[in-house]
C-alpha cells in the first residue's frame, strides 16, 4: 500500500484524538515511573537485607558453624531476597503484554474501579489497571538499577555514619540514598523515554493513548499507513527531546565528578 498525501487529509478531522493520547501517554509514562520507583526502592532493599530467622540452625550443638548440609543452607535463607528475586525474575521474564492482560482481566476483573472519567476522557477503571501492570514491570527494572546505585557507595561511609551514632535509616535517608540516586538519575529518566514507548501497548485494555487514536482513525477512515507514521513522529517528538534533556543535565551532574 502506498503513501498518499491525501490519505493525511482524512486524519485532520481526528487530531483531537491524537492530542488526547499525547496526554494519555505521558500521564502513564509519570505515573508509571513513579509506582516504578517506589516498588523497586522496597525491593532493592529486601534483596540486600540480611534478615536470616533460621540463622541458629546453621551451628551444632557446640556453636560452631556447620560445614554443610541441609540446615546450613537453611540458615543462610533470606525470605525478603527470596520474594524480591522472585518477583524480578518472574516480571522480567514475562511479557508484558501477558502481564497487562492478568492484571486488567484476572486482578481487576474482580474488583469493580469506579467509573468515572478524568479529563474528561480518560476511562479510569481502564487507566489504572494499565498504570499499575507497568509500574509493576518497570519496578522489576528499576529494582536492578536503585541496587547498583545503592551498592556503588563506598562502604566506609556507611562506617562512618555508625562512628556517628547514625542509625541504619538515617545513613541510608542522609547519607547513602542522596548519592545513589545522583548516581542513577540517568538510568531511571531513561527508563522513562523507554515507558513512553512502552505504553502503546496499553491500548489492548481499552486505554485512550496515542496508538487507541491511531486504531480509531483505521476504523473510520480505512488508511492504515498514514495513521502510523503520524503515531511514529508523535513518539519521536516525545522520546527525542526527553533524551536529549537527559544527556543535558547527566553532562552537569558529572562537572562536580570531574578532577
Amino acid at each position: 500500500m502506498f503513501i498518499q498525501a491525501e490519505n493525511f487529509a482524512k486524519i485532520v478531522p481526528y487530531t483531537q484524538l491524537f492530542f488526547q493520547g499525547i496526554l494519555v501517554t505521558v500521564l502513564l509514562s509519570v505515573f508509571t515511573v513513579l509506582i516504578g520507583f517506589c516498588i523497586a526502592l522496597v525491593l532493592a532493599l529486601m534483596r540486600m537485607s540480611n534478615v536470616c530467622p533460621f540463622r541458629s540452625l546453621g551451628l551444632d550443638k557446640d556453636g560452631h558453624m556447620r560445614e554443610g548440609g541441609f540446615l546450613l543452607l537453611l540458615s543462610r535463607f533470606n525470605p525478603l531476597s527470596f520474594l524480591a528475586t522472585a518477583y524480578v525474575e518472574i516480571l522480567r521474564s514475562t511479557p508484558v503484554l501477558v502481564q497487562i492482560f492478568i492484571i486488567y482481566y484476572g486482578v481487576f476483573g474482580m474488583v469493580k474501579l469506579p467509573g468515572f472519567e478524568m479529563f474528561g476522557f480518560i476511562k479510569f477503571s481502564r487507566f489504572f489497571p494499565g498504570v499499575v501492570a507497568l509500574g509493576m514491570n518497570s519496578g522489576a527494572y528499576l529494582c536492578e538499577i536503585i541496587r547498583a546505585g545503592i551498592q556503588s557507595i563506598d562502604g566506609g561511609q556507611t562506617e562512618a555514619a555508625r562512628s556517628l551514632g547514625l542509625s541504619q535509616v538515617q545513613n541510608l535517608r542522609y547519607i547513602i540514598l542522596p548519592q545513589a540516586l545522583k548516581n542513577i538519575l540517568p538510568a531511571i529518566a531513561n527508563e522513562f523515554v523507554v515507558i513512553i514507548k512502552e505504553s502503546a501497548i496499553t491500548y489492548t485494555i481499552g486505554v485512550q493513548d496515542i496508538m487507541s487514536a491511531v486504531n480509531a482513525v483505521k476504523g473510520a477512515t480505512f488508511v492504515i499507513v498514514e495513521p502510523l507514521l503520524v503515531a511514529t513522529a508523535i513518539y519521536f517528538c516525545l522520546c527525542f527531546p526527553t533524551s536529549k534533556l537527559i544527556a543535558y543535565f547527566e553532562r552537569r551532574m558529572s562537572r562536580g565528578d570531574k578532577r
